[in-house]
């Protein structure tokens, strides 16, 4: 028997379809002004990299976070297909055989493997130049103060200092072994760094950005920032967990790899086990975060449990 879909998994779907609408519209064949064409080979792969897979849980927490304070616009979904194209580009160059070397992404060939590797190297690129136009255009929102805040909180969670500054780390982390052959672990303390880089840097930004579109005061933007933290923590935790624990066909991409390659990981330096318990800890401090908001923050509530322990 199909088990039926609780309420946040309707929402869920609900506002992945949006956006799923939003990036189709966003990737169309139709040159915007300014632009001279859109070569169809590069607009093909982009779309096969970002259209018809993913949760969308980086818009989604966007659009949860905004609609706490009314705001449920248009607006708030393009920002989330703009972080969306960010973290699409990102899973594009992770996969590539200079990163992760990966030949499937969300149960189906990554882009390099259906396309090339020069050609996901430019979808990657057109991705994230294309998220800021999208951040920057005043469709987006009516403040261009808001637009400015918008395009640069995601350049500060997605540059140097964050999603890529982290995957320079997490690459350095790995591959390095001890005379015996053992993985030379890092510390606890520097593997929570990059990781809070490499993934949890967009989840908080996600949620920063939609308290932005909903005008949030500092108080209750303070409150969700560290929520939004504290999610990212979260996922990365799971996401290890799904490495050691779930199927190819559950995580939709190749598992057991961290451990292989000796890549740093919680899970690894500290056990399932303790990991698990971790986790239990670092969601009730999250749903914490969201009690000045009441029952109006119901839906982020169920989105920390929901990342936190989804397949599993």
């Amino acid at each position: 028997m199909t088990r039926a879909k609780t309420a946040f998994e309707d929402a869920l779907a609900r506002t992945a379809a949006a956006v799923e609408t939003m990036l189709d519209g966003l990737l169309g064949r139709e040159s915007l002004a300014g632009e001279l064409e859109r070569p169809v080979r590069l607009l093909e792969a982009m779309r096969y990299a970002v259209l018809g897979g993913g949760k969308r849980l980086r818009p989604f927490l966007l659009i949860e976070t905004a609609r706490l304070f009314g705001a449920e616009g248009i607006g708030a979904v393009r920002a989330g297909a703009a972080f969306e194209m960010v973290h699409g580009y990102s899973l594009v160059h992770d996969d590539l055989p200079a990163m992760d070397d990966d030949d499937l992404r969300r149960g189906r060939p990554t882009v390099h493997r259906a396309y090339d590797q020069a050609t996901a190297i430019l979808v990657g690129d057109a991705l994230l130049t294309l998220a800021f136009d999208v951040m920057a255009d005043p469709a987006t929102d009516v403040s261009a103060d808001v637009r400015a805040g918008l395009v640069l909180r995601l350049a500060r969670a997605s540059g140097l200092g964050g999603m890529v500054g982290g995957q320079v780390l997490d690459l350095a982390a790995e591959g390095r072994w001890t005379p015996e052959g053992r993985p030379l672990a890092l510390s606890s303390e520097r593997i929570q760094r990059l990781q809070a880089m490499k993934t949890g840097a967009l989840i908080a930004a996600s949620v920063e950005a939609g308290a932005l579109i909903g005008r949030a005061g500092p108080a209750e933007m303070a409150a969700l920032s560290t929520y939004g933290t504290l999610i990212g923590r979260a996922f990365q935790i799971a996401d290890d967990l799904l490495d050691v624990e779930a199927s190819t066909e559950t995580a939709g991409k190749a598992t057991g790899k961290d451990a292989a390659r000796g890549k740093a990981t919680l899970v690894g330096l500290h056990g399932a086990d303790a990991m698990r318990a971790r986790l239990e800890a670092i969601v009730d401090d999250a749903v914490d975060r969201l009690g000045p908001f009441g029952d109006r923050a119901a839906v982020l509530v169920e989105a920390a449990r929901f990342i936190a322990f989804r397949d599993r």
